[in-house]
């Protein structure tokens, strides 16, 4: 027992090597060579524009975490002063990490752009190293304070604050990001290319400049934060629920998977390498692999050294890494352009933008099919072999691997930006171009991928999360039949599709403020659409940053105060009727927006390479309007539910299950 006590040690160890390993890597990057004087000049623009939305962003976040702080620290019934610290320094920690991590990222861009002038490899090195530093900034800070956090308290109830303070800087990440990208993404879409005419990336669009800051702001920043806080979470849940079970053994354990996860993810980024002719998706799935056996090795020493009597827990943590893996190549074969989903989707829009959205949605719907049964396979299969234990084990094992998931995933918006300055720089050979945008369509798949990645987990994770609630409250059951937790089901249902109905609706008004903008520029600035005169891009992007920081008030409210009034009105067991149909019409509802989203996105891609009439033909005019409605599917409300779901049982173990 002794010895095994000595391990907890290796938690925050691991998280520090994290650190200096995305340190190094972020050394790589910035001695990579910028380019040219034109190249520094734009990525200047596109760096400036997205710190400087992530400093309003986090100056209104920090107002809601001080309340947050105030109020854990003085109407808490127990353990106030340190739930409040853990809170507090969970919140600065995935504040760190996302701006660690789009720190790089705009530093990045420009390189792997230079980079493209010497061979696809060496684009790939710099946009993946890149990347990389914030996959290895999320799982560094989140074990090292997590791990600390422990050292300092030894009681996981405790330590639940940390997961909170993350997930609070995590929805306002992603809601905030995500309609920020998305007013710039459809003004950019609607205006310069359906109405002008003009390509992808074309520096006469006014909102250019504001569509590359959203790729770091909500690709980055924004899936970074989110997949701390289910990293995070998944850790805790399964240390709540271990201790009841297992003492000390069952906090040990997911803290050792995780740790174990950084040393595979660290491993798995030296594989990721490819040539002129391979497809760089390879190369990243080389990573992928390489990882995710080191991890199952790693996890089957794990179990046999620290729960010896409970072997049945591997097959758990094989079952989450597993099915994390099938819902990312499920989600590839519904939204990649290779398959009949998304083909289907360009055939439709020979016919206008109304069957394009038709198809989008109907492949939306189909495609939760399989990921849903992926996950209820999971849950039985870690329930039978470990109880709920095994499920928020299950959460773990597909999470371990979180810095490289979030380095594939980051790579992507780095490649798209680097393509954007390939295209509004003139003079380079048009190899450059043709090399990023071979980049930029593995992002594309990578992004669907991770998205569908972060769902799954974000499933397991609040269905862990909502089991620690129900232990720390006292709930052995819930009665399908009382009115309470029928209504409690009922409002859970509904929270989903209020929060997505707010988020839709924020891109909506912020998108229709851009295009007016844009509209404005075309008309006012002479010489504009011709090239001689410049286009007025900090305009956009206050437009985008103004809206993002003002719309993301309201759906952050609604995740901290809808468990809390459900819970102290309706009761204990109603709040986990709530959370229950939460995540029911939750998951299903962010698979359908996310897959919808992709497939829309890469319909439009496939018929720009020359399919059904090519760009500027009238099917490419309606792909991009179904596009368009797809963006803030796949960008804004998809994502955000992951983090709604956690958030609210992270909110309903901290807040009210104490007074029960």
């Amino acid at each position: 027992m002794d010895n095994l006590q000595s391990l907890v040690i290796y938690a925050p160890a691991m998280g520090a090597i994290s650190l200096l390993f995305a340190l190094y890597l972020a050394s790589k990057v910035s001695k990579a060579d910028p380019g040219n004087e034109m190249m520094v000049k734009i990525s200047g623009y596109i760096a400036d524009g997205a710190m400087a939305f992530l400093r309003k962003q986090y100056s209104a976040v920090a107002i809601f975490v001080l309340i947050v702080f105030l109020v854990l620290l003085f109407l808490l019934p127990s353990k106030a002063w340190q739930t409040a610290i853990c809170y507090l320094v969970g919140a600065v920690c995935s504040a760190t990490a996302g701006f660690l991590g789009m720190k790089v990222a705009t530093k990045a861009n420009v390189r792997t752009t230079q980079a493209a002038r010497t061979s696809q490899n060496a684009a790939l090195g710099i946009a993946f190293s890149g990347g990389a530093v914030m996959g290895m900034s999320v799982t560094g800070l989140g074990l090292l304070g997590l791990g600390l956090l422990y050292l300092i308290f030894e009681d996981p109830t405790i330590v639940n604050g940390f997961a909170m303070g993350g997930s609070s800087v995590a929805l306002f990440g992603r809601v905030g990001g995500g309609i920020y990208t998305k007013a710039a993404d459809v003004g950019a879409d609607l205006v310069g290319k359906v109405e002008a005419g003009l390509p992808e990336d074309d520096p006469r669009n006014p909102a250019t400049i504001a569509d590359n800051v959203g790729d770091n702001v909500g690709d980055v920043a924004g899936m970074g934060s989110d997949l701390f806080e289910s990293y995070v979470g998944s850790i805790i849940s399964a240390m709540t629920l271990g201790v009841l079970g297992l003492g000390f053994n069952g906090v040990l354990l997911p803290m050792i998977i995780a740790a174990a996860g950084i040393i595979a993810s660290i491993i798995g980024t030296f594989f990721v390498k490819t040539d002129e002719k391979s497809n760089p998706l390879k190369a990243l799935n080389m990573g992928t692999t390489v990882a995710s056996v080191v991890l199952l090795i790693a996890a089957y020493i794990a179990v046999r050294l620290i729960t010896p009597d409970q072997p049945g827990l591997f097959w758990a943590i094989l079952g989450g890494m597993v099915v994390g893996m099938l819902i990312g190549f499920v989600t590839q074969y519904y939204t990649a352009s290779e398959y009949n989903p998304t083909r289907g989707i360009a055939k439709a829009a020979t016919t206008g933008p109304a069957t394009v959205i038709i198809a989008g949605l109907g492949v939306g719907m189909l495609s939760t099919v399989i990921p849903i049964l992926l996950i209820c396979a999971a849950i039985i299969l870690a329930f039978v072999t470990g109880g709920l234990y095994g499920v928020a084990l299950a959460a773990v094992g597909m999470l371990a691997t979180t810095g490289m998931v979030v380095a594939v995933d980051a790579y992507g918006p780095i490649a798209d930006n680097a393509g954007g300055i390939a295209e509004m720089t003139p003079d380079l050979p048009d190899s450059v171009r043709a090399t990023t945008d071979k980049l930029d369509a593995v992002g594309n798949t990578t992004a669907a991928i991770g998205k569908g990645f972060a769902i799954g987990s974000a499933a397991l994770t609040a269905l862990a999360l909502m089991a620690a609630y129900g232990q720390v409250a006292g709930i052995q059951s819930i009665n399908l039949l009382d009115p309470m937790v029928i209504v409690g089901l009922l409002i859970g249902g509904m929270l989903p599709f209020f929060f997505c109905a707010m988020t839709m609706g924020a891109v909506g008004k912020a998108a229709g403020k851009m295009v007016d903008e844009v509209r404005r520029q075309f008309r006012e600035i002479k010489g504009l659409l011709e090239g001689t005169a410049p286009a007025d891009y900090v305009k956009c992007v206050e437009i985008s940053t103004s809206a993002a920081i003002r719309e993301m008030i309201a759906p952050g409210l609604l995740a901290v105060i809808a468990p809390i009034l459900v819970g102290f009105i309706l009761r204990a067991e109603a709040l986990g009727g709530m959370l229950a149909g939460s995540i029911v019409s939750g998951v299903c509802l962010a698979i359908m927006l996310a897959n919808s989203g992709g497939a829309w996105d890469n319909a439009k891609k496939y018929i720009e390479e020359g399919n059904y009439g090519g760009k500027n033909s009238p099917a490419h005019a309606a792909a991009v309007e179904g596009d368009t409605v797809g963006d803030p599917c796949k960008d804004t409300a998809g994502p955000s539910l992951n983090i709604l779901l956690k958030l609210m049982s992270i909110v309903s173990l901290v807040f009210v299950a104490p007074f029960f």
